[in-house]
């Protein structure tokens, strides 16, 4: 007999999607449940450490996709997300590479370069060149 949830499981698992846990801690409920709780407990310090790095110093966004990654080892929503992320950084990557894009990205930095020269040039002759500690004299 088959019941709606184990066709479910088996779409899922048809799909590349579910718990990748090894098969002697699936077998048991709860230990299964378990295994769930330490790798939610595990991402979710992951993705708080990313959450923190994003003012910080550090490599923030990326800890907290690690985080997802560690996630998505079991639950089929963070599996879902990281599919859609990768295909959306996948699309843009392909959009930057479009030529047209290309040269409107380096059009509109280098108007930003200069407006940011201009604007150094105009602060240093307003206000001149004065370092910010002192130079021994």
């Amino acid at each position: 007999m088959s019941t709606e949830s184990d066709g479910r499981d088996e779409a899922a698992s048809a799909a590349g999607l579910g718990s990748r846990a090894p098969e002697f801690i699936r077998a048991s409920r709860a230990l299964h449940l378990s295994w769930q709780a330490g790798v939610f407990l595990v991402g979710l310090a992951v993705v708080a450490a990313g959450i923190v790095m994003l003012p910080l110093p550090g490599p923030g966004w990326l800890v907290i996709f690690g985080g997802m990654a560690v996630w998505a080892t079991e639950f089929v929503w963070a599996q879902l997300v990281l599919r859609w992320t990768k295909r959306k950084v996948t699309e843009a990557a392909q959009k930057a590479l479009d030529p047209r894009v290309r040269r409107r990205n380096i059009v509109l930095a280098s108007i930003a370069l200069v407006v940011v020269a201009a604007l150094l040039v105009i602060y240093v002759r307003q206000f001149g060149f004065v370092m910010p500690w002192k130079t021994g004299r």
